[in-house]
């Protein structure tokens, strides 16, 4: 039975596509949850709708990103930690110390955009890569100071 997903459903596809799944699967699943309805006519004025949501939904997306990175980069975050001897941190410093700092300056962000190699274990400046989009990307400005 052709249909049109109305939802990204994982492992079958995306929303706006139109498909080939089988009848019991259809009637069953997709239609009365309605992830998708049957490919007529009409649904391809429906689909026509969708993708361009889709396209305006993903470029709001964009900008949005492009936005808070331009904020990020504009920022310098300080995040005071406990040192021994030789001003070498007792723990280290990680992206959800990051998250928790950029969360006292008013944004909320995902610890797993914050792109650290190694956690940070000594004291200094550093640039920290945020990944908020997969086309942008932005540094921040990180002080690490001892307590």
């Amino acid at each position: 039975m052709e249909l049109l997903l109305l939802k990204d459903i994982e492992k079958l596809g995306k929303e706006g596509e139109i498909l080939n799944v089988a009848d019991g699967y259809a009637r069953n699943y997709l239609i009365p949850k309605k992830l998708a309805i049957p490919a007529t006519k009409g649904a391809t004025d429906i689909q026509r709708s969708l993708q361009r949501k889709k396209v305006v939904r993903a470029q709001a997306e964009l900008d949005a990103s492009r936005e808070l990175a331009a904020r990020i980069e504009s920022l310098s975050c300080t995040i005071s930690a406990k040192v021994g001897e030789e001003e070498k941190l007792f723990g280290s410093v990680t992206a959800s110390d990051v998250a928790d700092a950029l969360r006292k300056e008013g944004i909320e962000l995902d610890k797993k955009k914050i792109l650290l190699d190694t956690p940070i274990k000594a004291l200094g400046i550093y640039s920290v890569k945020v990944r908020l989009h997969p086309e942008v990307e932005a540094t921040l400005k990180l002080w690490v100071v001892k307590e």
